[in-house]
């Protein structure tokens, strides 16, 4: 063979190899937030649990031969950067699909803006029920509740002790709703109080605040003068930090905190600046994976739920695990084990409309999940399209730092402590 046509026949198989290694990856454009005041209110933790996933899934062969590669983005706990490393990683890093994010204020711009690029966008942990609600969305999914869910979850949870617990009929139950004025927030002091009026309890204040102001004190003293029995709280982690430093300053009482995710997930984070003084608070969030009874989940996941455990551990040290971990790991796993195999096998690659079609045939019994619910996407047509509607919420207890589940009975692992016991920093 002549030298030329030699050399051009390496060069055309050393193109063929390449193009070979390249169809064997899938690249993945994962946005957290890992700096900013979103880290510590469970965006960081999300992001471990996301990269045990991905570590976990390439150590077995990654899927059906293809080797994930994840381009991880920080978002800086902002907008217009969430949406800037969204175009870099569309534009520059040339991923197949988008992942993550932490933060409804960013979920709501970005999944409007990746449907109309039609790029699949697979959420796994902001839960704002308006990111979905009415969107009619294509190529959006979220495998994680939404905020609507978290306002049913903790009024039926203070209603059904109101009485047995609290002795208040729940006519006369004093309910206080705060909560940061973001989509997040918002959302779910809407569902507060549209399910506490439900059930019947009275509400005495429901106020919004920024989740960056400087200063609570005007609102610790409008719930001083409202007297509430329970103050139902979503805010993310500095704010309540704040809030608590100056509730125990100005000497505010009340008789039992339920918060709603994001910061109030974060136990070990609150107990280094507060101690006991958070002690008995609760959080309503997905279950924390390893406060599961694995007698109710299906075969495997124990093992999951361990793996996730072990590899935590490794990066974060001992500890309460958070529900943003399993979140991270949990809604990341469903994607690479339940949507990727069946795009890739039954409609031949991972294009947006290969992977729509794939993710709206996941159907995923209760208990086949290390958060303990299904999977089953509402179709188009739908007003929640693209949410999974076999997700539910839990409403975790913290005593002594650690975390039991409270609400609902059927995945009870505690009798809930109603309300707080003498002595406590804010008990009456």
């Amino acid at each position: 063979m002549p030298i030329a046509r030699l050399a051009a026949a390496v060069a055309l198989a050393a193109c063929t190899a390449t193009a070979a290694a390249q169809q064997k990856e899938i690249k993945i454009g994962f946005i957290y937030d890992v700096s900013g005041p979103f880290a510590g209110g469970g965006s960081e933790p999300a992001q471990v649990g996301t990269k045990a996933a991905i570590d976990y899934v390439n150590e077995k062969g990654g899927v059906m031969g293809y080797k994930i590669n994840a381009v991880f983005a920080d978002a800086q706990s902002k907008v217009d950067v969430a949406i800037n490393e969204m175009t870099r990683l569309i534009d520059q890093e040339k991923v197949d699909m988008l992942a993550g994010v932490y933060s409804s204020a960013q979920c709501v711009p970005m999944a409007q803006q990746a449907d109309a690029r039609k790029k699949f966008l697979w959420i796994n942990v902001c839960v704002a029920s308006s990111v979905m609600k009415d969107r009619k969305f294509q190529y959006v999914f979220r495998p994680t509740v939404h905020s609507d869910q978290y306002g049913a979850a903790t009024c039926e949870y203070v209603q059904n002790y109101s009485q047995s617990k609290f002795g208040i009929p729940p006519k006369n139950m004093r309910i206080a709703i705060i909560h940061e004025d973001g989509p997040y927030g918002a959302g779910v002091a809407a569902a507060n109080e549209i399910e506490c009026k439900k059930q019947g309890m009275n509400i005495v204040l429901k106020e919004g605040y920024s989740a960056s102001a400087p200063d609570l004190s005007s609102l610790v003293t409008k719930l001083k003068r409202a007297r509430p029995d329970v103050i139902l709280h979503t805010g993310y982690n500095p704010d309540i930090t704040l809030f608590l430093r100056q509730a125990k300053e100005q000497g505010l009482k009340f008789k039992a905190m339920i918060g709603h995710g994001a910061g109030h997930s974060q136990i070990d984070k609150l107990r280094q600046t507060f101690g006991e003084d958070v002690n008995y608070f609760h959080s309503a969030d997905p279950a924390a994976a390893q406060l599961l009874d694995p007698k109710t989940l299906k075969p495997g996941m124990a093992e999951l739920i361990k793996e996730l455990q072990s590899r935590y551990e490794k990066v974060k040290g001992p500890g309460e695990m958070p529900p943003h971990a399993a979140m991270g790991f949990n809604n990341t796993w469903i994607l690479l084990q339940h949507v990727l195999p069946v795009a890739i096998k039954k409609y031949g690659g991972i294009d947006a409309e290969a992977l729509r079609k794939a993710a709206l045939e996941v159907d995923i019994p209760v208990g086949g999940t290390i958060q303990g619910y299904g999977v089953k996407f509402f179709g188009p047509g739908t007003p929640m399209a693209g949410q999974n509607e076999r997700s539910f919420v839990v409403v975790m207890q913290y005593v002594n730092g650690r975390a039991r589940i409270a609400w609902p009975k059927a995945v009870q692992t505690t009798d809930p402590v109603l309300p707080f016991p003498k002595g406590h920093t804010f008990a009456p």
